[in-house]
């Protein structure tokens, strides 16, 4: 597909290449080492990744983890579907590195994609 951005790669985001998977610079990072890996089939939707790719994902992801070695912590997702927040329709897994006082409160995490549902502790 010529207008996806994760079938054609810019160059200067291109991290890492394997026979199945790509891992990437983000284009719009939310933290200093933000990374994506994806297949390098266009596939929009993760459960229809095959076997071998989702291992190969999977794989590449742990690889992109060591490049990072200055992170307190690390958010690791993807959006599955428009209803998720999926914006481009080719499957990809974000690495978000996270740094000791990069917000006031982390707790939560991915939660947070519901605001009025992320902070459960307080609701006791």
């Amino acid at each position: 597909m010529t207008d996806c951005p994760f079938c054609e790669v810019e160059p200067a985001r291109l991290i890492e290449e394997s026979p199945l998977t790509r891992t990437i610079k983000d284009g719009f990072p939310v933290s200093r080492g933000h990374l994506l890996v994806t297949p390098r089939r266009h596939v929009s939707d993760f459960f229809d990744l095959t076997s071998e790719e989702r291992i190969a994902v999977m794989e590449a992801l742990s690889r992109a983890r060591q490049r990072i070695d200055d992170a307190d912590g690390f958010n690791v997702g993807f959006n599955n579907g428009q209803a998720a927040g999926q914006t481009v329709m080719h499957v990809h897994v974000h690495l978000i590195p996270r740094y000791r006082g990069d917000v006031p409160d982390p707790r939560g995490g991915v939660r947070w994609v519901i605001p009025r549902k992320a902070a459960y502790w307080s609701k006791k």
